[in-house]
């Protein structure tokens, strides 16, 4: 049975080598990333899938700025490749969407495969007039409003708002999200 809870600090070191081998040792020089670099992700949405006690997906959204409205940034998401293709990463996905919109967040931009990411509603037109901080495939840098009009007038370049990580925080409440047999 796999697990939705929200991410432990003691998570740390295993999400790094996940990240790692889903997106090898290029994975720090994406645009996306000087969004995420010194900041922590954003209260309660870090998210871990587990079986059991092993960690095998994750997902993090970040504070932004997006063109003057406040936003999350999602990514990265990944899972353990031995648990590909079994609904984990949509399950992540679903779950990080819904606690931001519980938690009251307007919006969610992300950079990902526009065919994938628009089964969650996630659409080029929100972020049209929005830049990110460096190169990316426009067809990719994709939002997904969580609140009509969040993103309505944004315009400019998109740029980090998140906690530094050198500010202690308090784990947030880390029972299981979503219980399932995926």
């Amino acid at each position: 049975m796999i697990e939705i809870v929200t991410e432990a600090p003691g998570d740390a070191p295993a999400i790094e080598v996940l990240l790692d081998d889903a997106f090898g040792p290029n994975r720090r020089m994406k645009t996306a990333e000087r969004l995420r670099e010194g900041r922590r992700p954003a209260d309660g949405l870090a998210l871990v899938a587990r079986d059991g006690v092993r960690l095998v997906g994750t997902i993090r959204l970040w504070h932004v700025d997006a063109g003057g409205r406040p936003a999350l940034l999602l990514g990265p998401v990944a899972v353990r490749c031995q648990w590909q293709s079994r609904g984990i990463g949509a399950t992540l996905i679903r779950a990080s969407v819904a606690r931001a919109r519980d938690h009251g967040h307007g919006a969610v931009i992300l950079v990902g495969d526009a065919p994938y990411y628009g089964r969650f509603g996630f659409e080029r037109e929100p972020v049209l007039d929005l830049a990110m901080p460096g190169p990316v495939e426009l067809e990719r840098f994709l939002g997904l409003e969580l609140q009509p009009g969040a993103l309505e007038g944004a315009s400019g370049i998109v740029t980090a708002t998140g906690v530094l990580s050198g500010v202690s925080h308090a784990p947030a409440d880390a029972r299981p999200l979503i219980a399932a047999a995926l």
